[in-house]
């Protein structure tokens, strides 16, 4: 298949480009580059996939609507993976506006060219923060309607406007809720990431809270095979892919100072409104209907990303990190 990949030089839409790609589909990847962490970052993802023959890239916001019709009338679509967002919950409190930019207006974009050029397949990378108040494990058909932070706000926005082209327009769309995302290359202002850069450099750590929050850490290549599943004809479905296995975030610091062999310098800061105190993903769904499931552990997954640092360790640890 022919696929718009929105997002393709961020983390998860980086692994999904070489997991299409991998499968034979040729991609066209998009991504604005913007600056809310290290570029060089995304600069090192797409350098990476523009190697690949079947893939071409495109620097373009989907939040423009303009430069999203030429690449409309250039290219002809078979599915759109909708993988490029804002993210970030605590920043999202600060700057609100470009959140739904992106997420909201950007996602509408999408929706209304995909209306317009006869593409029937849309599949929305959505989030685990929309279930904030809701009794674990996490269920897609528990009421979200409550969001604590403009990023999830914006992310719940997103899934009814796709439910509304659904609805109208017959556009099949698979909403796909992540859960707490890590991996090689991944975010500077996710805590695996930031742990292992400041633990390695031997600088203090800050946990919000006494460490006893969990996570449902997700290892980015079963993230990238979920999605990809996702292009499945589902008619509309949100389908949670989490590790269905929660770890205290206390836990993952011990293992990465396992794989480091270094002790990390903890500094304990006040719990922090806009977050949650757990996530755990109830799965079933995935399994029935895209017949995924995680495979990767916790424990390997640190490891595979501890030593993609350690391989590129000249670039990694140079990252600028950010909260």
């Amino acid at each position: 298949m022919n696929i718009l990949l929105t997002g393709a030089a961020g983390f998860i839409g980086y692994f999904t480009a070489k997991k299409l790609l991998k499968d034979g589909h040729k991609v066209i990847g998009v991504d604005n580059l913007n600056d809310y962490y290290d570029v060089r970052l995304k600069e090192y993802r797409k350098n990476e996939l523009i190697k690949n023959e079947n893939f071409q890239f495109y620097k373009l916001d989907i939040s423009n609507y303009d430069s999203l019709s030429v690449l409309f009338q250039n290219h002809k679509f078979d599915a759109i993976i909708n993988l490029a967002a804002r993210a970030g919950v605590r920043y999202s409190i600060e700057n609100p506006f470009v959140y739904f930019e992106t997420n909201s207006t950007g996602t509408l974009n999408l929706l209304e060219l995909a209306k317009d050029y006869d593409v029937k397949k849309f599949v929305l990378a959505s989030t685990s923060s929309l279930y904030a108040g809701q009794e674990m494990p996490f269920t897609e058909d528990k009421p979200v309607n409550t969001p604590i932070s403009p990023y999830a706000a914006s992310k719940k926005s997103a899934e009814v406007t796709a439910y509304t082209y659904h609805y109208f327009y017959g556009i099949d769309v698979s909403v796909v809720r992540y859960f707490t995302v890590y991996g090689p290359a991944g975010r500077p202002d996710m805590s695996v990431f930031k742990f292992i850069s400041q633990i390695y450099k031997e600088e203090p750590i800050i946990v919000y809270g006494d460490g006893s929050q969990s996570r449902d850490f997700t290892y980015v290549e079963d993230i990238a095979d979920g999605t990809v599943k996702a292009l499945k004809e589902v008619g509309y479905e949100i389908i949670n892919l989490g590790n269905n296995n929660p770890n205290k975030l206390i836990d993952m610091i011990h293992l990465v100072e396992q794989l480091l062999g270094k002790k990390a310098k903890i500094i304990n800061k006040d719990f922090h409104k806009a977050d949650m105190m757990a996530t755990w993903a109830d799965i079933t769904k995935a399994k029935k209907i895209l017949g995924w499931a995680p495979k990767v552990d916790l424990k390997t997954g640190l490891e595979n990303t501890v030593n993609w640092f350690l391989e590129n360790k000249d670039f990694a640890f140079d990252i600028k990190l950010r909260d």
